[in-house]
């Protein structure tokens, strides 16, 4: 017989599924009888807040969803924070629970992980989420996901299968096959025209390059040549256009400097991006004023509708928007797009303090020791230092939780599941706080065999919480926190530790590290570190990494 817990994996598959990430459980086990023979790698983290920060890189790192099998009560809400940060950021993830059966469901008797009604809670932060109460509905429910994740914005989807239906035969039912997703929209022809010749006006365009552009980078670089105009990359955004591309501005459009790129343009084109605040107006200033026109390009007609209000809206997939809108417009010799960009970029770096310097300079290290590299952060000084002045190599290449839900532990499982999705060259970069959240996922990690380096920046306590709290006359409470020993820690799950003498040390490092079959921990002390990069400050500003490889 088989059952609709191997059904399940069979569809799974079918969608091209690759890697499960979950942690087995008395009402899941029904779900991984199918699992050996189907061709999809089974990881276990080592909580379920981990698998979903694990399918969050995964996702983010290849464009396909990051799929999780978690138990149900305990097992959702210890998944919610990772559900919620893949919300906040627009990442496919596909979580599948359990719940208990009809009867039990909610009935406050105190079944086993019983809540109330979970599907209810799981609604906070899915696309959708689902029960299914028949065998012959699974697959329409799965091919519904797949469909959000294909052709609409993307967001987690919950889907929960009581725990009897999941034993019942399901040999009765279609064979399991992919169902076609929909088209994703095109822009509608009429407003193309409209937003074409308000291009072919400006004189001063902008482009803003948000998340929703990451697989659109080809037509971005073709609209940005075409109309002579810097592009500004949120976080999300990063590596769309490559690093040294003269109109590409690798840094926060929060900055004073990148707000007065915006409000002196005289059209503004805003691809994929929601005009989040923490991307816009991290330090709640107001963030730029568009004095210009607007065009939107976003993907979701509701979030066209929320924040800056636009000209013109064009609600479509990005890559077929930007296509369709420079088709339309001649080419214009270069004028000032590239100083425009320039005195945007070397203005942000001038205004760096000595510890955001210093974590630019480690990134930079990083990108030019590991070309392929993955770098991915949690919230820490270097992380920080990244959203506001980093260019990432291409784009998916650089994400954090910095900016958007905010968690913390996020860095060390969302790196692994990232190399484990793309077998490229990946860094965690966290903060000695932070990591502590996750940090038993070392042991995911060993277990799975990757060559994963993490680059823990220790400043002994939550450093910037400190500084905000001694900002505002705050006597600074808990933020003054116990610091283990992370290099014999990281040596006890069998892991490689060392520790950063000086930053000379690091491309070698790294080098060494990604060879292996085991993560490496690499401890850097901020105090020190602050201080070496600082005398290599010359005249001329911090010497290229490059010169030091």
């Amino acid at each position: 017989m088989k059952t609709v817990g191997t059904y399940l994996v069979e569809l799974l598959a079918a969608y091209g599924v690759d890697t499960v990430f979950g942690i087995p459980g008395v009402h899941t086990v029904e779900m991984y009888r199918g699992l050996p023979g189907s061709g999809i790698r089974h990881v276990t983290p080592r909580h379920e807040q981990g698998a979903g920060f694990m399918a969050d890189g995964y996702a983010r790192a290849t464009g396909r969803p990051g799929v999780c099998f978690v138990i149900s009560g305990p097992g959702l809400t210890n998944i919610a924070t990772a559900m919620a940060q893949a919300y906040g950021d627009s990442v496919p993830m596909l979580v599948i629970t359990s719940v208990n059966p009809p009867g039990r469901m909610g009935s406050g008797e105190g079944h086993l992980h019983e809540l109330p009604d979970q599907r209810q809670l799981a609604r906070q932060f899915t696309a959708f989420s689902h029960t299914v109460l028949r065998a012959e509905e699974l697959a329409q429910v799965i091919a519904r996901a797949f469909a959000v994740f294909a052709s609409a914005r993307p967001r987690p989807v919950h889907i929960e299968l009581p725990v009897d239906l999941l034993t019942l035969d399901a040999s009765v039912l279609p064979s399991p096959q992919k169902r076609p997703p929909p088209s994703r929209p095109a822009p509608e022809a009429q407003a193309i025209t409209a937003a074409a010749a308000l291009c072919s006006q400006a004189v001063r365009p902008v482009i803003l390059a948000g998340g929703g552009a990451a697989d659109a980078a080809s037509p971005l670089l073709r609209l940005a040549e075409t109309l002579d105009a810097p592009v500004i990359m949120t976080v999300n955004g990063r590596g769309v256009l490559p690093p040294g591309h003269p109109l590409g501005v690798s840094c926060s459009p929060a900055m004073a400097a990148t707000t007065n790129l915006i409000e002196a343009a005289d059209l503004v084109i805003a691809a994929g991006t929601e005009f989040g605040p923490t991307d816009y107006d991290f330090y709640e200033t107001g963030g730029a004023r568009i004095t210009g026109k607007l065009i939107r390009i976003d993907i979701d007609p509701e979030q066209a509708m929320r924040g800056r209000p636009a000209d013109i809206a064009l609600v479509a997939d990005c890559a077929l928007a930007l296509d369709a809108l420079t088709a339309r417009i001649p080419p214009r010799a270069a004028n000032d797009g590239a100083a425009r960009a320039r005195a945007a970029r070397e203005a942000v770096r001038e205004m760096l303090n000595p510890v955001l310097r210093a974590g630019v300079d480690l990134m930079e290290i990083v990108r030019e020791a590991l070309p392929d590299v993955i770098i991915v952060g949690d919230s820490a000084q270097p992380v920080y230092a990244g959203c506001i002045d980093f260019a990432a190599n291409r784009p998916r290449s650089w994400f954090c939780s910095a900016t958007g839900y905010g968690t913390l532990g996020y860095a060390l499982p969302a790196a692994a599941g990232a190399l484990i999705g793309t077998g490229r060259p990946t860094v965690c970069l966290a903060g000695d706080g932070g990591i502590q959240f996750t940090l038993p996922e070392l042991a995911a990690a060993r277990e799975a065999g990757l060559p994963l380096v993490v680059l823990l920046w220790n400043n002994n306590g939550y450093g910037e919480i400190k500084a905000y709290m001694e900002a505002r006359g705050i006597a600074p409470i808990g933020v003054d926190i116990y610091t283990p020993d992370f290099l014999a820690i990281a040596r006890g799950f069998g892991c490689k530790a060392e520790r950063l003498r000086n930053p000379g040390e690091l491309p070698a490092l790294l080098r060494s590290a990604i060879r292996r079959t085991c993560p490496t921990v690499i401890e850097i002390d901020e105090e020190a570190y602050v201080t070496a990069t600082a005398e290599m400050v010359g005249p001329e500003g911090l010497e290229p990494p490059t010169k030091r490889l």
